[in-house]
């Protein structure tokens, strides 16, 4: 699995107005992706930066959970992946992934 991949999905996916209005970051196993959705456009880097919301998960993982095949529940019960910040953002983000 690739970070590029993950990058550019993330990016797609939130376009220039996601209306998240908060930053997040995953970090995972191949390095950090960093979405701020304060600014317009909103931006998406490799960036390691302070941020509203931080999600713990494997490259492999986030792009399951994007697709649908891992249940965002599950993946927190059984520690695929783990969130720290604010759980309003990790909402939001939930949302506007299942918008996609």
């Amino acid at each position: 699995m690739s970070l590029q991949i993950l990058t550019d999905r993330i990016a797609n996916i939130l376009g220039t107005d996601s209306g998240l209005d908060a930053t997040a970051k995953f970090v995972t196993d191949e390095g950090v992706l960093f979405v701020d959705g304060k600014s317009v456009p909103n931006s998406v880097s490799n960036t390691d930066a302070e941020a509203d919301c931080i999600f713990e998960v494997s490259v492999k993982n986030a792009l399951k959970l994007i697709d649908g095949d891992l249940n965002a529940m599950m993946a927190l019960m059984t520690g695929k992946l783990k969130i720290d910040g604010d759980m309003g953002v990790a909402m939001k983000i939930a949302e506007t992934f299942g918008r996609r």
